[in-house]
C-alpha cells in the first residue's frame, strides 16, 4: 500500500500512514466524544469529552502501530527483511521481503500482532482499574477501558482463520507444517479468507435488510469486501510465485531492450524509437552505457508538444532505485516483492553495469500465464531467442 505521509523510522523501519488513517481517527474520536463518554459520564464538559476523545484516538493509532511493529520485529528476528510499515483505515500493513524460512517462523510472525494487541488491552484495562481505584479522573478510566476492549476485539478479529488476517497466517503455518508445501497452505488460507469475506458481506447485508442497521451493515460489508479482495490478490500472488519458482531473471526478461539515449530530445526519441517500438518502457543510458533512469510511453506523452524539441530525455526519466535493478542470474520470483515502477517496470537488468535486459509487468504476466498452461521453457525469451545461460 502506498504511503501518503512518511512519519520517519521506528527501530530502523520506515513508518508511514495512508490518508485513510484520518478517517478512522475521526470515527474513533466521534464514538468516544459523542457517544461512549457522554453516556457513561453525562455531567462532564464538552471540552473534557473531546480532549479525552482525541487523545484516545491517537492512543488507538499507536496501538495499531505497535501491532504492526510486533510483526515486523519478530520477522526481522527470524531473518526476514522488513521494507516498511503503513497504517491505514482498517489497521496496518508490515511489508516483508521474501518468505518465512520455516512454518515455525511463519507462526511466530503471525501471532506477534494479536499477542501485542492483547497485551496492550491488558495494560489499558489495568490503567482503567488503577485510575478508578485511586479515585483518578473517571473520564480517563472510561476511555482506557473502552480502548482496552477495542484492542481485545482487534486481536480476536485478527485471529479469524483466513488470509490476509493474522489468523489466516497462523492457519497457513499450521497447514504448511502439515502439507510440507507452503504454496498449497497459502492457497488454502487464501480460499478460507475469501469465504470469510463473503460471509461478512452477507452478514452486513442481513444487518441492513433484516435488522435495519445501515451503518453497522455497511461497515461489515466494507470489511468483508476488503478481506475477499485481499485474499483473492494473495491467492494470485501465490500462483504467480509458483509460476516463477526456479526461474532466473534472464528467463523472463526481454533481452537487449530499446534504449533511450540520455542526450536525445524527447521529440527525437519519439520519432526514431518510441513511435515504432512495441515496448512501453525504455531504460535511459548515457553515452558510455551507464543507466540513469527509465521512461515510459505515458511520461513522454505528457510532455507538452512545444517542449519536446528542446527537453532532453534524461530530464523526464525516473531514477531506477537499487531494488529495481537486477542481475540476469537473480531469482525471477524476487521481482514479485514490489509493485512495478511507474506501473510498467519490474526490473532493469544489468550485467557489469550495462543494460542487457528489461522486465516489465507484461513480461511477468506473460510468463505466469504460460506457466499456468504448463509451458515452462526455461532459458527462452518471449521472442523465442535463447537467453540467460550464456550470460
Amino acid at each position: 500500500m502506498r504511503q501518503s505521509l512518511r512519519l520517519g523510522k521506528v527501530a530502523g523501519i520506515p513508518v508511514g500512514v495512508h490518508w485513510s488513517v484520518g478517517v478512522i481517527l475521526i470515527i474513533v474520536a466521534q464514538i468516544l466524544g459523542a457517544s461512549v463518554l457522554p453516556a457513561a459520564l453525562p455531567h462532564q464538559s464538552a471540552a473534557a469529552y473531546w480532549t479525552v476523545a482525541v487523545i484516545g484516538a491517537l492512543v488507538f493509532a499507536a496501538s495499531l502501530l505497535a501491532h504492526e511493529m510486533a510483526h515486523a520485529l519478530v520477522a526481522r528476528h527470524n531473518g526476514m527483511k522488513v521494507r516498511s510499515i503503513t497504517l491505514w483505515m482498517l489497521g496496518g500493513v508490515a511489508e516483508l521481503e521474501g518468505e518465512a524460512p520455516s512454518p515455525g517462523a511463519d507462526l511466530r510472525v503471525a501471532a506477534a500482532g494479536p499477542v501485542t494487541s492483547l497485551a496492550i488491552g491488558a495494560l489499558l484495562a489495568g490503567l482503567a482499574f488503577a485510575t478508578g481505584y485511586g479515585r483518578g479522573p473517571a473520564i480517563v478510566a472510561t476511555a482506557a477501558m473502552w480502548l482496552a476492549v477495542m484492542n481485545g476485539l482487534l486481536a480476536v478479529f485478527n485471529m479469524l482463520p483466513g488470509a490476509p488476517l493474522d489468523g489466516g497466517r497462523v492457519l497457513r503455518a499450521v497447514l504448511w507444517l502439515h502439507y510440507r508445501d507452503r504454496q498449497r497452505a497459502a492457497l488454502a488460507a487464501a480460499t478460507v479468507g475469501r469465504y470469510l469475506g463473503f460471509g461478512l458481506m452477507l452478514i452486513g447485508l442481513a444487518e441492513i435488510l433484516v435488522w435495519g442497521s445501515l451503518l453497522d451493515g455497511l461497515w461489515l460489508m466494507l470489511i468483508g469486501w476488503f478481506l475477499e479482495s485481499a485474499a483473492r490478490a494473495e491467492a494470485g500472488a501465490v500462483v504467480a510465485g509458483t509460476a516463477l519458482s526456479g526461474l532466473r531473471v534472464a528467463d523472463v526478461m526481454t533481452p537487449d531492450p530499446d534504449i533511450a539515449p540520455a542526450w536525445s530530445t524527447v521529440q527525437e526519441f519519439i520519432d526514431r524509437v518510441a513511435a515504432y517500438s512495441r515496448s512501453e518502457a525504455f531504460p535511459v543510458v548515457t553515452f558510455d552505457g551507464r543507466l540513469v533512469g527509465v521512461v515510459v510511453s505515458g511520461m513522454l506523452a505528457r510532455v507538452r508538444p512545444e517542449d519536446r524539441a528542446t527537453l532532453r530525455v534524461d530530464r523526464v526519466a525516473l531514477t531506477v532505485p537499487p531494488e529495481y535493478q537486477a542481475a540476469p542470474g537473480d531469482p525471477a520470483r524476487s521481482l514479485l516483492d514490489r509493485p512495478p515502477l511507474a506501473g510498467e517496470v519490474a526490473a532493469v537488468v544489468l550485467d557489469q553495469g550495462r543494460v542487457v535486459g528489461l522486465v516489465t509487468a507484461r513480461d511477468l504476466d506473460w510468463r505466469i500465464r504460460r506457466a499456468r498452461m504448463g509451458a515452462r521453457p526455461s532459458g527462452w525469451s518471449r521472442d523465442g531467442l535463447k537467453v540467460g545461460h550464456g550470460i
